[in-house]
């Protein structure tokens, strides 16, 4: 995912530099080429053998070091690279970076990277809330600085607040935007539906189905990552909402419904990649339903009528705008293509991608997709990859389609 990439990764003096150490692990599993600048405060926290160990390359603390290669023309580093981040950045950090002072290896070589830099505060709560602080974050800002905002909690001197740095696991969100992939999709906005829907019978029990929302979340983050504006609706999933994506809660297929065509206008690119509910109860009841009949006493077998939920994928095809690109998906148990390519027709997609339960790999709940994307006149096959890989491959076709559709106008 970052091979080929190369990231910065500057530690100043703070009690959270242990948690760059995580960063720097899960960077390296992604093939990025990683090297640690540490100023010398930094290294009262954590060794520096630490990041040599784990990222291979020799972490950088003094400027003037004669034994490494960058000692002469320390701005070398800084030209390979794809993305900075200082994590944790202490006040003194930030306050040097945003007066120009360059005083130090992380300093000087930051001051000389042309790339994106990321700062991620890490101080007392008190610290943080300085006004001199604060004017500094906002310098940063103003000369293009990505701030992370701290998180709150309880921090290691005994204060609770904001001052926190961001788990391992966020500031990885961070460095992936920015670096892992090309930004195809700048300009664009699109629009992707995700996970289950809910169809209430009673205040204890609903109708629903076994969609995680893997799948969608693996589409509007790549979506996010090659630099589209995303907006997603999604069902109640146990998956956290992706960074960088505008997430939209919902509960019920009438509630996707609304929330999708209110957005559908002014949308690029929509892809439906919901299990919403085709039926739902046709009267909800305000009581639990109980097993035994209210008169009697006695247990009864029960029937619940359905009524046809709105058709979200019918309707965007049939009022679908000059110029958007309409994907829906199709899961299904038998007659995969066919049953598809039929829904393809039907619903006036532009593509539909096709998968089946039966298929070892495919389905639902787990992370990989076997998927044939299918259009009005080509199928193609992927295979059993990452959802992450079949969301890029998704995206991919849609933007050449876009492309051949435009030369052909």
């Amino acid at each position: 995912m970052l091979e080929g990439k190369t990231v910065l990764l500057g530690v100043s003096g703070s009690i959270a530099a242990y948690k760059t150490a995580y960063l720097a692990s899960a960077l390296k599993k992604l093939k990025a080429d990683v090297h640690v600048l540490m100023t010398p405060n930094a290294v009262n926290f954590i060794n520096p053998i630490t990041f040599e160990e784990l990222t291979g390359n020799k972490c950088l603390v003094d400027t003037f070091d004669r034994n490494f290669e960058y000692s002469v023309e320390h701005v070398s580093l800084a030209k390979k690279a794809d993305v900075v981040m200082i994590a944790p950045a202490s006040a003194n950090v930030i306050g040097k970076i945003a007066h120009g002072i360059a005083d130090d290896m992380l300093t000087t070589t930051v001051m000389a990277c042309g790339c994106k830099k990321i700062i991620a505060p890490a101080m007392n709560t008190r610290m943080f809330e300085n006004p001199i602080v604060q004017d500094n974050i906002n310098t940063l800002k103003k000369y293009g600085y990505e701030v992370i905002s701290p998180a709150v909690g309880y921090l290691a001197c005994g204060d609770t607040g904001a001052g926190k740095m961001p788990e391992p696991e966020l500031l990885l969100e961070y460095i992936l935007q920015e670096a892992a992939c090309d930004k195809d999709m700048k300009g664009l906005k699109v629009l992707v539906t995700a996970g289950p829907t809910k169809e209430m019978i009673d205040p204890v029990r609903y109708i629903t189905n076994h969609s995680t929302g893997k799948m969608g979340y693996a589409i509007a983050r790549v979506c996010a990552r090659r630099g589209a504006e995303v907006t997603l609706v999604s069902g109640q999933t146990a998956l956290k909402a992706p960074e960088f994506v505008h997430t939209v809660w919902i509960t019920s297929a009438k509630e996707m419904f609304n929330e999708v065509i209110a957005r559908a206008e002014d949308q690029d690119i929509i892809i439906k990649a919901a299990a919403v509910a085709d039926y739902r109860p046709k009267q909800i009841s305000s009581e639990k339903i109980k097993k035994e009949n209210a008169q009697t006493g006695q247990e009864e077998e029960k029937i619940l009528a359905l009524e046809r939920t709105g058709d979200i994928l019918a309707y965007l095809g049939e009022y679908k705008r000059a110029g958007q690109f309409l994907c829906g998906f199709a899961m299904e148990t038998q007659n995969l293509l066919e049953n598809a390519r039929r829904k393809l027709e039907k619903k006036h997609l532009d593509m539909i991608v096709a998968n089946s339960l039966r298929e070892e790999g495919a389905g639902f709940g787990g992370d990989t997709n076997v998927a044939t994307l299918v259009t009005e006149d080509e199928e193609v096959s992927l295979g059993k990859m990452s959802k992450e890989e079949t969301a890029a491959h998704i995206l991919d076709k849609i933007l050449a389609q876009m492309k051949s559709r435009g030369r052909e106008d």
